[in-house]
């Protein structure tokens, strides 16, 4: 199901209280999309959304063309400035709706695992990332394009509300966590989550992108590697990686 935008500027106690990233609120020249673009049957609207994201997720932000995107739709090439402004605007949506595209995802597994403890809301948090990957591979090389790549406007911007809302997300889980027991007293939740996320991201990498998997036969795993590999996960965030009794030095 496409997730459209908010409308322009929410106020900050509404960024506060949503899941979505803002940067599905917010267009780069600070407009949304023409009321022209809203006015499109669905179908349209979410044609010229995967023409957007085949673009920028397989060109990058500057050698994308705009040319190729209206040849694709058979559309002339002035409407897509109508929609939107400019091709950065056009960005600032296509990666906007990833985001919120993966956002939805991670609700959904949030509001489904609440009965499950703290390492196995990890573990389905994870294999919702898989299936994302699985049934919107553009929508993530998209955004792996923005990590990897530097000729996207406002870079850093977007990759900070990214890191911004994997960490809200995960904070509500470490949060239930310690909450419940299931973590030890006096864990540093920002500290947690930090690791988490650098894990999580770096885990669902390795298996998008055959370079990233480091020999550990995560790239496109089947089923049972895939399993095998999160209890692993699993099992160091339950007993650790150093020995018990081992002293500091």
């Amino acid at each position: 199901m496409t997730t459209h935008p908010k409308p322009l500027c929410p106020s900050a106690a509404e960024r506060a209280d949503s899941d979505e990233p803002s940067i599905v609120a917010e267009m780069i020249d600070g407009r949304e999309p023409s009321k022209t673009f809203g006015n499109l049957e669905p179908a349209k609207r979410e044609r010229v959304i995967e023409a957007a994201v085949e673009e920028f997720s397989e060109r990058g932000f500057e050698a994308a063309s705009v040319n190729r995107m209206v040849a694709r739709l058979g559309i002339a090439k002035g409407s897509i400035f109508k929609y939107f402004g400019s091709k950065q605007a056009l960005f600032r949506f296509a990666f906007g709706h990833a985001a919120a595209e993966f956002a939805a995802s991670l609700r959904q597994v949030r509001d489904d695992s609440g009965d499950l403890d703290f390492c196995e809301r990890i573990r389905a948090s994870l294999l919702a990332g898989v299936r994302f990957i699985d049934a919107h591979s553009r929508l993530y090389r998209l955004y792996l394009r923005v990590v990897f790549q530097d000729d996207f406007p406002l870079r850093g911007t977007l990759l900070a509300e990214a890191r911004a809302q994997s960490g809200k997300y995960l904070r509500r889980l470490v949060a239930d966590g310690l909450e419940r027991g299931e973590l030890r007293p006096g864990l540093d939740p920002d500290w947690a989550v930090f690791f988490l996320d650098a894990a999580m991201d770096r885990f669902l990498q390795a298996y998008a992108v055959e370079h990233m998997d480091a020999a550990c036969g995560l790239h496109r795993a089947d089923p049972e590697t895939l399993a095998r590999r999160l209890d692993q996960l699993v099992d160091v965030l339950r007993h650790g990686l150093c020995a018990g009794g081992m002293e500091r030095s």
